[in-house]
């Protein structure tokens, strides 16, 4: 193949990023659009930078101990990547690359000033933008300098910041490689950046302009706050004028500057309406062109736009698919199963399969589409009722789109609506046989799947499985089922609203709850007590523990003394609990049983942390204080007037949440036990797959949907290509933060709790588990890392069933995504943990390590050191 080392821009488009890099292939694709004007210029290919590369044979000894270097270990990275950005910028230029740039600029005219841009292939790409990683060189003057900035281009490939950002999203530094644009310059009146999309809201009707005198490098190095305009539907909706004092012009030798704007024009707008709306006209041009919400950078000349960069912005939340044009507004499902991880397709696609309701995706995350519900006001304050008491920030933010008038028009109430608003009087009492009944129709289920299951295998089991979701939605849709969540949930609510009123006991339910009998999850934490003393008298086991890596350590444990009593205890545990893991709802992630090591660190912790007989002591404690405050509670309740039928109500109302309650986790268990029997069988058809040599390998099959995988099963053939873009999609989504509400337009709402009864600086959430502690906060992020001590405070995402056996070592519950209902509150109540949940950013916010004091009762969080 002959080698191009010059390509002219108007010879390029978005095909040719391996060739061009991402910019360069950019700027093809926009000369090529009607009306969009783009400053002439041309490419040096990575066939040059390939070249070149070769020319410095001290690079593959330099790349190879880079890729070596931990993500984390700063001062290598920055020691390796300047080493190498020497040895670049040191390699002399051969003759026939030189010769060719030489042609190119005699072309444009060599005398001229230009910019030179550096275009990596890994750079303005649908998942990853790379912005600012590499390096621009403006009003570069001369052969000689254009030569020598080229240079400097391809060295930036290799600056700390964009070593570290390709590390981030998962690209190997040897696959990159270097293009450079060198286009004329343009000496602008003024320039800046237009965003086709809000880049806060994420609202793909609002599109943002930027805008500042000069060149956009003084937007770009915040020498000065930019105008800021916003445009929707033609017109300029918003406007903020700043006071721009500096700018940086081109200087005639070559170079820029820095110079200071005439008093008089500082606070004259860059542009005017009319210039804002033929901008975001052609930024509306550019977006349709290449599919998908653009950041533009712009220059004005002579009252004319050029394009000089365009980009995908890579921060917006996707918007589901919509076979309509009307507005629709969406409520995250992964905020209310406390699972906010982006999922592979196999995993959306099954949940969809089992879900009661029709679920879009969007950004690897699944949605329910509330438009008509909110559009009905006797469903809209049933809705907003049950979502206010469960995770009042998605209360907030729905109410929030309602205000706008012109989104959610008020349909007839005959609108179907779903369950009616909650009454005040006392809930309808549940008879609390139905819990074991329940319980018992899920086990047998599940028993028979696993055994009609097994004889199936290829399509049939496909044909199979569709008939089994729907015996998995018909036990999820049994009335009954309903019925015991609700009866639960409804007293909670009572005896909370009820008790406040009476007696002005904040969240009075969640002591009464303590250690409620029946609770799966709970159970699941203690449990892993009883492990631990199983394994504690044993010196030599525990010693094995601490330094297990192998998921088949339990082969190895009846070598060792005690190991048999060890293995025994946690395949008991793993026989009950082993289908459980992190982010469970996802079919695709690794269970308990397949990845066991997983709980040995929760192990160890115990052994550590807890006398023998622990479990039984907590449970034993808990129930005491539940029994003591509902005595406590019904006598004052009875000194009151009306105080007997008060007490009464009350009564009959612990009862009825202390029979129902624990019930709350079960059909999670059920659905994750039936999950586990599911991927079983599919994983053993992609073996089969492996072995045909349809895969390259299992796990290939999660980036496939159900749907998928009978075809490919049925027809033994796979698009390779299609898992790829599957696997690149999904690593760009594990970056994004799902929104609580998400609306057709784009628009990612996550609501805000409107109090101002909390101390300055304090973090606000939703008090769920009454109680103030103080302690030393613990930020984890995987549960595989956790390493508690007694009193510390646990600070996650999400805590989904799953992390349970870390809370009995906790003393206080923080996490960013929760709700009052959902599993982490739950389990927080159970064991008696102060728990404040829904504290937006913060991981972010709380340091590991920090003192800090959680006020479950009242629901916010003081930072103390």
């Amino acid at each position: 193949m002959v080698e191009q080392y010059v390509l002219d821009l108007r010879e390029t488009d978005e095909g040719q990023v391996a060739v061009v890099g991402g910019k360069g292939a950019h700027l093809g694709g926009l000369s090529r659009i009607d009306g969009i004007r783009v400053p002439a210029g041309f490419c040096v290919t990575t066939d040059a930078f390939r070249k070149v590369m070769a020319d410095a044979p001290a690079l593959d000894g330099q790349l190879e101990q880079l890729s070596r270097v931990a993500p984390d270990d700063r001062d290598a990275l920055g020691t390796l990547s300047a080493e190498i950005r020497r040895t670049i910028e040191g390699t002399i230029l051969p003759d026939d690359l030189v010769a060719a740039i030489t042609r190119a600029l005699a072309g444009l005219g060599e005398d001229s000033a230009y910019a030179v841009r550096s275009s990596a292939t890994a750079e303005d790409l649908p998942t990853a933008s790379f912005a600012g990683q590499q390096d621009t060189y403006l009003n570069v003057v001369g052969r000689t300098a254009i030569l020598q900035h080229i240079s400097r281009c391809w060295a930036s490939l290799f600056t700390e910041r964009a070593v570290t950002y390709r590390r981030r999203s998962g690209i190997d530094d040897r696959t990159v490689h270097m293009a450079v644009v060198v286009q004329q310059m343009v000496v602008p009146d003024a320039s800046g950046i237009l965003f086709t999309a809000d880049p806060v809201t994420g609202n793909r009707k609002v599109a943002t302009v930027d805008a500042g005198f000069g060149l956009g490098e003084a937007l770009v190095s915040g020498l000065v706050n930019p105008d800021v305009f916003k445009v929707r539907d033609g017109e300029v909706v918003a406007r903020a004028i700043a006071a721009k004092q500096r700018a940086v012009r081109a200087v005639a030798t070559g170079g820029t500057q820095d110079v200071a704007i005439d008093p008089r024009q500082q606070e004259q707008p860059a542009l005017t309406d009319t210039q804002v709306v033929r901008l975001v006209e052609l930024g509306r041009r550019i977006e349709a062109h290449f599919g998908r919400p653009q950041d533009i950078e712009w220059c004005l000349a002579d009252d004319e736009f050029q394009i000089v960069q365009s980009r995908p912005i890579t921060t917006l939340f996707p918007v589901p698919e919509s076979d309509d044009q009307d507005h629709h507004v969406y409520v995250s499902v992964g905020h209310q199963q406390m699972m906010t991880d982006a999922m592979k397709p196999l995993g959306l696609s099954m949940w969809q399969l089992t879900a009661m309701v029709p679920m879009p995706e969007a950004g690897g995350r699944l949605f329910v589409d509330v438009t008509r519900r909110l559009a009905s006001p006797a469903s809209r304050a049933a809705l907003l009722d049950l979502m206010g008491r469960g995770d009042p920030l998605v209360r907030d933010a729905l109410e929030t789109v309602l205000d706008r008038d012109d989104f959610v028009p008020t349909a007839s109430d005959a609108t179907p609506g779903g369950p009616p608003a909650r009454s005040a009087s006392v809930p309808v009492e549940a008879d609390p046989a139905i819990v074991p009944e329940l319980i018992e129709r899920s086990r047998a289920s599940v028993a028979a799947l696993q055994r009609d299951v097994a004889a199936k295998s290829g399509p049939a089991l496909f044909d199979f499985l569709l008939d089994a979701f729907e015996e998995h939605k018909r036990i999820l849709g049994d009335p009954l089922n309903f019925q015991a969540i609700m009866a639960g949930m409804d007293a909670t609510w009572w005896l909370n609203d009820h008790l406040q009123e009476w007696l002005g006991e904040k969240n009075a339910a969640d002591t009464l709850t303590l250690s409620a009998p029946g609770n799966i999850t709970s159970e699941m934490g203690l449990e892993l007590l009883d492990v631990a003393d199983a394994i504690r008298p044993h010196p030599e086991v525990v010693a094995f523990l601490e330094g297990v890596e192998d998921e088949a350590f339990l082969d190895e444990l009846p070598k060792l003394a005690g190991g048999a009593e060890a293995r025994d205890a946690i395949e008991t545990y793993l026989g009950r609990y082993g289908m459980r893991c992190v982010a469970e709802i996802d079919i695709t992630r690794p269970r308990w049983s397949e990845r066991p090591t997983t709980l040995v660190p929760v192990i160890l912790d115990n052994i550590r942390t807890f006398e023998p007989g622990a479990a039984q002591r907590r449970f034993e404690e808990g129930r005491h204080k539940a029994l003591e405050k509902e005595q406590d509670v019904l006598a004052r309740l009875r000194a009151l007037p009306d105080g007997e039928a008060k007490a009464d109500d009350t009564k009959r109302m612990i009862d009825q949440v202390r029979a129902f309650i624990g019930y709350r986790e079960y059909p999670k268990y059920g659905i994750v036990s039936r999950y586990f029997v599911y991927k079983q069988a599919l994983l053993k058809e992609a073996e089969r797959l492996v072995q045909d040599r349809v895969l390259a390998e299992k796990e290939d099959i999660f980036y496939l949907t159900f749907q998928e995988l009978r075809d490919t099963v049925r027809t033994n053939q796979v698009d390779e290509q299609l898992v790829q873009r599957r696997r690149d999609a999904f690593r760009s989504y594990e970056s994004l933060t799902p929104p609580r509400v998400l609306t057709s337009d784009g628009e990612a709402l996550s609501g805000a709790y409107r109090r101002d009864d909390v101390p300055d600086g304090a973090l606000i959430g939703l008090p769920v588990s009454a109680g103030t502690v103080e302690g030393r906060a613990r930020v984890i992020l995987d549960m595989t890392q956790a390493d508690l001590e007694a009193g510390d405070i646990l600070v996650t995402t999400y805590t989904d069933p799953s992390w349970s056996p870390l809370f009995v070592a906790a003393a206080g519950l923080v996490t960013e995504v929760g709700g009052l209902m959902t599993h982490g509150a739950v389990i927080a109540r159970e064991y008696g943990l102060p728990a404040v949940v829904g504290v937006e950013r913060a991981t972010r916010l709380i340091s590991d390590g920090q003192r800090i004091r959680v006020h479950g009762t009242d629901g916010y969080i003081e930072i103390l050191s």
